[in-house]
């Protein structure tokens, strides 16, 4: 038996009254997710733990059966992992997002979307004017995505905010500070990064993209590998470094697509052929999709309804028409919801199928929000039942 996992990122929400009450997933055409759902083993997982932050690196790492509250160290080395930058013990990783400031607002976590061309020659710029070498190193990811790695004696006890949790809202009260005041590490680890952020914004004027911001920062974890942990053999495709690096501390194979954007516009149909590539070589392939927790950040209900069809069209149909009369399991779900009524992600549990032969039904009339369980599965619990 073969294993695909396909995560539409932020896919599940809330009930809406442009659409008669119901969820974007409801009114959305997905005759593949459907059919899977009619003839699969339905339910709901709590993907984001009681107390946890609800981030894409915490659903992520939770679907894959990894207990948070002991591997979880920040979002930062993660991405930093997928990107080969190498942290040692003393040092602390940040997620770097370029964003856009205007009048003190943060009008746009993503710096309308700079392109990574144009991300790269921004932070080259600040790596120029504000790095030095073996302590302050800024690494460039995909579009507005990208990583500052301080080094020696700094300090990941810093309180920090995702940019896309404070669209609308002033900045400068949610610039990083110390989580205790008395801690003087933590203390000068957010001075340096309150200076970087504001030198930031001189070197960057003019641009949409026109400041550094810092947050989920954290030091190197440790992950048991996925084939110790289930003895299966595995790759990842996303365009996302997040899921990149958790795939690569998972010992997961990372598999790169021509034109996968983490975006409205990525490669649904190479992703999928991607996927059916890999299972010729590995046990199980864990397809990520972006598209649809990206449209909820930005509010766009059309989009949001445009992208969980295209998931369902160009990606998951595409692998169930490919795999046609092979023994593949196929599972799909969230990591998080995204209502689009917040723009950020929330912590309920989320719905999942999972069509397994061997694996006795529990089936729904549809994929949404409104599957009914018994029980809400928890930690490795999704996982195992997956795999078993």
């Amino acid at each position: 038996m073969k294993y695909v996992l396909i995560v539409g990122d932020g896919m599940s929400d809330r009930r809406i009254k442009e659409l008669g009450g119901k969820t974007p997933l409801q009114a959305a055409r997905k005759p593949n997710m459907d059919a899977l759902a009619r003839k699969g083993a339905c339910g709901r997982f709590q993907s984001i733990p009681k107390g946890a932050s609800c981030g894409s690196d915490i659903g992520q790492l939770t679907l894959l059966g990894y207990d948070v509250s002991k591997v979880y160290s920040g979002r930062a080395p993660l991405e930093a992992a997928a990107m080969g930058i190498t942290l040692n013990d003393n040092d602390v990783a940040f997620r770097c997002n370029l964003v856009t400031i205007e009048n003190g607002v943060m009008k746009d976590y993503s710096g309308g979307h700079v392109s990574s061309e144009e991300g790269k020659k921004a932070i080259a710029k600040l790596n120029a004017q504000l790095g030095k070498k073996g302590e302050i190193d800024f690494y460039p990811g995909v579009s507005y995505r990208n990583i500052l790695v301080l080094r020696n004696n700094y300090s990941d006890q810093v309180s920090t905010t995702p940019p896309h949790d404070i669209t609308g809202k002033k900045a400068g009260g949610f610039l990083p500070k110390p989580k205790n005041a008395e801690d003087e590490k933590a203390k000068k680890t957010s001075q340096l990064a309150n200076e970087l952020i504001s030198s930031s914004q001189k070197i960057l004027a003019g641009n949409t993209a026109n400041s550094a911001w810092f947050w989920g920062q954290g030091k190197r974890p440790k992950l048991e590998t996925f084939k110790a942990k289930y003895g299966k053999t595995g790759a990842v495709i996303t365009a996302v470094d997040i899921v990149r690096g958790i795939g690569a501390l998972a010992g997961l194979k990372i598999i790169n697509v021509p034109g996968a954007t983490g975006y409205l516009d990525t490669n649904y149909e190479g992703k999928a052929d991607a996927a059916v590539e890999a299972l010729k070589q590995f046990d199980f392939v864990f397809v990520h999709v972006e598209a649809t927790d990206e449209a909820s950040h930005e509010g766009k209900l059309a989009e949001k309804i445009k992208a969980i069809e295209a998931l369902d069209a160009r990606v998951i149909g595409r692998i169930m028409e490919k795999t046609r009369g092979q023994e593949v399991a196929i599972a799909v779900l969230p990591d998080h919801s995204t209502p689009l009524e917040l723009k950020t992600h929330s912590g309920e549990p989320v719905p999942f199928v999972i069509y397994n032969p061997k694996l006795q039904p529990k089936p729904a009339n549809a994929y949404d929000e409104e599957i009914k369980t018994e029980k809400v599965l928890e930690k490795d619990e999704l996982m195992k039942l997956f795999l078993s």
